[in-house]
């Protein structure tokens, strides 16, 4: 998927996302299923893919999480604390209209997951059959290409304070046990003491 595919015509209204949000309130708690997995190659570019790796340097095998770096970082390095990022699959789709715009939000991982700040507090470890990855607090907010992909009422929607709340635009992890995570699977939430 190309940047040339991401700037449709369709954004979804204020109202319907937030009649939305019902939705994605019913979203499991404790044990959710990985629905979607995203590789970035490159700046712009997405591959859907079924399985994926993860690991303790590298992040997402094959994504350009390290490449790229982070401005926020004091030497632009790529954070550490924000490896891995994961949306819930539900307010992607509310935002996206429909499932193949999904990938366009930036995330690698999309998971039917009550992501709020109530059900997975920061060092909550998300535990798939192979690997794991720990919810950092390092924050993940939207940006101008979110908001052209999805529309200024989606960016405004995450930065409500129930879009902040369930975390809409996602969360940061990092991977603390490699391994192979693949769509389909169940995600279960370890929290911590």
């Amino acid at each position: 998927m190309s940047d040339a595919q991401t700037h449709g015509p369709h954004h979804v209204d204020a109202a319907t996302l937030r009649a939305g949000l019902a939705e994605v309130r019913r979203s499991p708690s404790d044990a959710g299923i990985v629905e979607m997995l995203v590789v970035r190659p490159a700046v712009d570019a997405r591959s859907v893919v079924d399985r994926v790796q993860v690991d303790l340097q590298r992040g997402l095998v094959g994504d350009s999480w390290l490449e790229r770096g982070n401005s926020r970082t004091p030497d632009g390095s790529a954070d550490p604390q924000a490896q891995v990022t994961v949306m819930n699959s539900r307010a992607a789709l509310l935002m996206a209209g429909q499932r193949d715009r999904m990938p366009l939000a930036g995330d690698q991982l999309y998971l039917d997951l009550d992501l709020s700040v109530d059900n997975l507090p920061t060092g909550t470890v998300l535990e798939f059959a192979d690997a794991a990855l720990e919810v950092t607090a390092a924050p993940h907010t939207g940006c101008s290409k979110f908001t052209a992909r999805f529309g200024v009422d989606a960016l405004r929607l995450t930065a409500t304070p129930d879009g902040l709340q369930l975390r809409l635009r996602g969360i940061n992890a990092r991977v603390v046990r490699p391994g192979a995570i693949s769509v389909g699977e169940t995600v279960r939430v370890a929290r911590p003491d």
